[in-house]
């Protein structure tokens, strides 16, 4: 497909994405950033509503997609360098960050003590169980929004590792996490998912485990029906889905595990306790 004359004016990394950043129409404020590709421009600007490009999932999405709180896009602008563009939009529901906050950008750091450390400045307008009702393992690292972050999560639809956990032992992926869930259980309520969860307690943390664990099998089933031979896209959706719940029930079952302080090394032992043993030698061995 050929460009339109100003879609090649803008300078793409070498993954064929740009980073854009959505302001408030009115006030100005940065709401959050984002990544587009050409395909994610195009749309913005035919449909005059943001469309990204999720890096974790490869895929297109729709601001508001999952939670409603869609950006009407007044106004595009691209900096000197073609490289960063802004958005200057309209927040539908006032809510652009997936924590249930006006702005992304919520966490100012307080430079007037001897040791500089960051506050939540901004309050959630609503609980983010509300808004999503399920796929909600996020920690508030903002992945598809920070490319320096190598935990997980996303914007609107929640993701899962991104690109640096390929530079990544898998094994250090699970004791960053175990680092990042056992700080989150001394975190303020409203500052993270995972903080919201701790603070309603067990009930709701096993309650998260059972409803990923349900979608999987759904997620599961779907897959099963599909045939590459039929129609890849569906395929390969339908693949990406069970990958994406399957990493929701792990994410959860992390976080339960975090509650009773039990770290995810525990869980690979005992995996490694097991390989080698028949399933009858392994339960003999119990």
């Amino acid at each position: 497909m050929t460009l339109p004359a100003w879609l090649t004016d803008v300078n793409f990394n070498s993954d064929g994405l740009i980073p854009a950043i959505a302001q408030d129409h009115k006030s100005g404020r940065i709401l959050m950033m984002a990544w587009m590709n050409s395909d994610a421009l195009l749309l913005t600007a035919q449909t005059k509503t943001a469309v990204y490009f999720s890096r974790s999932r490869a895929k297109l999405w729709h601001k508001g997609e999952s939670s409603g709180h869609t950006q009407t896009v007044h106004d595009i602008h691209l900096d000197c360098d073609a490289d960063v563009i802004v958005l200057n939009v309209t927040q539908a529901g006032g809510i652009a960050c997936h924590t249930g906050r006006e702005s992304c950008f919520y966490r100012r750091l307080d430079l007037s003590g001897q040791h500089p450390e960051w506050q939540t400045v901004d309050k959630v307008l609503k609980d983010p169980s509300d808004i999503y009702h399920s796929n909600e393992s996020t920690i508030d690292t903002a992945q598809d929004k920070n490319p320096s972050a190598n935990v997980v999560t996303d914007a609107d639809t929640i993701t899962h590792v991104e690109s640096n956990q390929t530079h990544t032992d898998q094994r250090s992926i699970l004791q960053q996490l175990d680092h990042v869930l056992s700080e989150r259980k001394q975190a303020d309520a409203d500052s993270s998912y995972v903080a919201s969860l701790y603070a309603k307690g067990l009930n709701k943390i096993l309650e998260k485990v059972g409803e990923e664990s349900v979608e999987s099998i759904i997620a599961a089933k779907d897959f099963a029906n599909c045939d590459e031979n039929t129609d890849k896209t569906q395929y390969d959706d339908a693949r990406h889905e069970l990958i994406y719940e399957v990493a929701d029930v792990w994410f959860h079952t992390l976080v339960g595990l975090a509650w009773f302080d039990i770290e995810s090394d525990t869980v690979l032992s005992e995996l490694g306790r097991r390989f080698g043993l028949s399933g009858i030698d392994e339960k003999a061995a119990r």
